[in-house]
């Protein structure tokens, strides 16, 4: 306990500059399993278009224009890439995850769009992939 107390003491040296307000660059998810049951300090996303479907629509079109369902598929049903009409998402459901996983990108073959399209755009496209229904029957698991 001693060396851990003495750790995090050496480790809060090396961050003078960062304030007890300072929330660092990351996003706060329900789905986030926190350790002692305390949240972290972490941003939250909100998307401005959420339920918006106008947005939606702009999102759809954005979709295909970006070429997206050459690799999710025509309706983001899966194709190379996951399906992203089912409901299941690898690193996370919430809009701002789903914003982050488009925005920077992800290992193994989700490229970055971040630089390329303003997030005004990012989230057209969060909204509309939100807005695809579910499937009743989905066959595959839940990432837990």
């Amino acid at each position: 306990m001693k060396k851990l107390l003495v750790l995090l003491l050496a480790l809060g040296c090396e961050r003078a500059n960062v304030t007890a307000n300072t929330v660092p660059p990351s996003v706060r998810y329900d789905a986030h399993v926190n350790a002692g049951g305390l949240a972290p300090l972490a941003g939250q996303l909100r998307n401005p278009f959420a339920q918006d479907r106008k947005s939606a629509t702009d999102g759809g079109q954005l979709f295909a224009a970006m070429n997206c369902d050459g690799c999710h598929g025509g309706g983001a049903a899966g194709g190379e890439a996951p399906n992203l009409a089912d409901g299941r998402w690898r690193y996370g459901s919430a809009d701002g995850a789903i914003y982050q996983s488009i925005y920077y990108g992800r290992p193994r073959g989700m490229p970055a769009y971040g630089g390329i399209l303003p997030p005004a755009a990012v989230w057209k496209l969060v909204t509309y992939l939100r807005s695809l229904p579910v499937p009743d029957d989905v066959p595959t698991e839940s990432w837990r």
